[in-house]
């Protein structure tokens, strides 16, 4: 014998204009954010920001200076599909790269 179950009529919502803590909002961007390593020479770092993203010297010489010394720097943002791009390639350079996304 099979289970039969009945579906309320209404369902009880609490009114909140605040979103769930784990839905994303559409129009909030994503970040890529390079961590501080060990083990990448600060000119590889500038280097990488420079050829990956096209950054003029200075640009990617201050987001270096942000990961070296605040341990952590964003370096790029957009869709969440671009920024899972951009974070596969700091990864095939080696560097250490989360995404999240951008309150």
């Amino acid at each position: 014998m099979g289970r039969v179950s009945v579906a309320p009529v209404e369902i009880e919502r609490p009114e909140t204009r605040e979103a769930p803590m784990s839905v994303p909002e559409p129009d909030v961007p994503w970040v890529t954010v390079v961590h501080n390593d060990p083990v990448n020479l600060m000119s590889y770092v500038t280097y990488v920001f420079q050829s990956y993203f096209g950054y003029p010297k200075d640009k990617a010489h201050r987001l270096m200076l942000d990961v070296h010394h605040k341990g952590r720097a964003i370096v790029s943002s957009g869709s969440r599909e671009e920024m899972e791009r951009d974070v596969q390639a700091m990864h095939g350079y080696g560097l250490w790269a989360t995404l999240q996304q951008e309150r």
